[in-house]
Parts: C-alpha cells; structure tokens; sequence
C-alpha cells in the first residue's frame, strides 16, 4: 500500500459559524457537497468552493472543553498574496509568526484559528511581506 497525496484535515469546533467565516476569509475555503451525517459540521472546498475535493472538515456541535489539541501540530496550506494575508490578520488583531526558510526562500506563516488549531499557509519566495 502505498499513498499519494494528502486527502483532507478534521477540526472540531464550538462556533461553527465563526470557523466558517474565519476559513472563508483567510484561506478562501468555502462550504460545499457533505454527507447528512448524525452531527453538525461542513466540508470545505478551495478556490471558494469550487475545488474538486474537501481539503478540511469542520466537526461542530463540540463544547469547548473538547476542542484539545491532539499529536497533529498544524495544517499547512500553499498560498498566494502574502501582503493580503498579514493586513487581514492585522486588521482582526490575530496574533502571527512569518519567517522565511534558509535557502529555500519560501515564507511561511503562522497563526491560530478561533478553535485554536494552528494554520500554516506557505507563499512563494517572490513574495514581498510589506
């Protein structure tokens, strides 16, 4: 056996509302197709919800005390529009870490969804931060 690709990422969440709003904001991951499970939540899609397949599911209906964080530090995501992206985390006050890889280039990005998972997005070396 062997596999080929990553197929999706689960959070749970307290307030599905809000991570939806966070999601669709930050990342551009829109709800989409889910099957009628017995508990709340959504699938995510990218490109606005126009992507192929769920890249995250969000399982709702959690109490807070439930939302631990687990073995899996974070979820990292390709992106574009890096100076987009630190105005957006600026003008909500979300606390964030951008460093650059040595010798790659590529910058990465860091921060904290309303449930507390951690959220890496990686941009291009081309990029500018400012």
């Amino acid at each position: 056996m062997t596999v080929t690709a990553m197929n999706h990422f689960t959070i749970l969440t307290d307030d599905l509302p809000a991570t939806l709003d966070f999601y669709a904001e930050f990342l551009n991951l829109k709800p989409g197709a889910r099957p009628a499970f017995t508990f709340p939540g959504a699938w995510l899609y990218a490109d606005g919800g126009k992507g192929k397949d769920p890249i995250l599911h969000v399982v709702a209906g959690k109490q807070k005390r439930e939302l631990v964080k687990g073995v899996i530090d974070h979820m990292a995501f390709t992106g574009q529009g890096l100076a987009a992206a630190l105005a957006k985390l600026k003008a909500r006050d979300i606390a964030y870490e951008l460093r650059q890889l040595p010798s790659y280039g590529t910058w990465q990005l860091f921060f904290l969804d309303p449930n507390g998972a951690k959220v890496e997005i990686d941009f291009d070396p081309a990029e500018k931060a400012a």
